[in-house]
């Protein structure tokens, strides 16, 4: 088990390695230069010598690997950069642009699960046929409909047509309602899916049939015998699902004019900040890192067929 629980760290590291190179590489190779972009406006006043010093103080004069292997030592030592843009730490920024990204990605993701498991036990319940099939066709529906214009069509129906929600200086938690629903509905879907399909895959095992052949009610085998068994495939494309969380939740607070990654995100393209561009990539793949290395050791506690089998790998590798 140890084995296993080090493999699954030693590939999150690789992954988050990968993630760091590939993002250093591209952002480097883009057109432009984030400090020309700033100092050399002419309105600044600076000298082609003072322009070439700032160049040498940010360390962008230096060959690329130097760059690379300075910003890798940074970066494990906590240190993210220091935005040309803004002129304060990228850490800095993120402090106060990360927990509203969270927040609204947390409860995105409780809306999206409540969401998706209401229509697979819903349908799964229901004794008619066409309204079965019509709630197992909802999720199809709401996979296919782009986020911002979910949430552009909120806006105008809720906010403009209706006006039960202000867009105009709403309360801090009245201003969440429609982002958390514009980034739970395209989320929820292929939970649902899968946990649909899963729920019915489950219903057809023996122990099914044995439960309510001992007089168990239809209720009560789904919630006491079928829901564990069907979690785990959904577990699965839960932590799958976060990076798309993430990125639901960007485009979300740029619709909808939120402070958070999203608009720094926008802030630093606009101005090719790479610093905090790479800060963001990285942080990203953290997060979607540790979804899945968590979900992976969820797994044997779930289900100890799983366990035993990872026990087994790792007697047989011993051997």
């Amino acid at each position: 088990m140890n084995r296993y629980v080090s493999g699954r760290f030693g590939q999150a590291l690789l992954v988050l390695w990968a993630a760091f190179t590939v993002s250093f590489i591209l952002l480097q190779v883009l057109p432009g230069d984030a400090i020309l972009i700033k100092f050399q406006n002419p309105d600044m006043g600076l000298s082609p010598a003072q322009i070439a010093d700032m160049r040498a103080a940010y360390g962008a004069d230096v060959p690329l690997v130097q760059q690379y292997l300075h910003t890798l030592g940074n970066f494990l030592r906590g240190d993210l950069g220091y935005s040309i843009q803004a002129g304060v730490p990228v850490t800095e920024l993120l402090s106060s642009n990360f927990p509203p990204t969270l927040r609204l990605a947390l409860m995105g993701f409780a809306l999206a699960a409540v969401v998706a498991f209401a229509l697979a036990f819903i349908s799964s319940l229901l004794h008619f046929g066409w309204l079965k099939n019509l709630l197992q066709s909802v999720p199809s529906l709401f996979i296919s409909i782009p986020t911002f214009w979910l949430g552009i069509a909120l806006i105008q129906f809720f906010s403009f047509h209706l006006r039960w929600i202000p867009v105009i200086n709403p309360g801090e938690w009245v201003g969440l309602i429609l982002p958390v629903v514009t980034l739970a509905v395209p989320i929820s879907a292929p939970l649902a899916l899968i946990l649909i399909r899963s729920i019915d895959q489950v219903q057809t095992q023996p122990f099914v049939a044995v439960a309510r052949a001992k007089g168990a009610s239809r209720s009560g085998v789904l919630w006491r015998h079928v829901a564990r068994n069907a979690l785990l495939p959904v577990l699965t494309i839960a932590g799958l699902l976060f990076g798309e969380l993430i990125a639901g939740a960007l485009i979300t607070e740029t619709v909808f004019g939120l402070n958070g990654l999203g608009q720094l995100t926008q802030q630093a393209v606009n101005n090719q900040d790479v610093a905090v561009l790479q800060a963001i990539v990285v942080i990203s793949a953290a997060a979607f890192v540790g979804i899945n290395l968590l979900v992976d050791l969820l797994y044997p506690l779930l289900d100890p067929r799983l366990k035993a089998n990872a026990s087994k790998n790792t007697k047989g590798a011993t051997a």
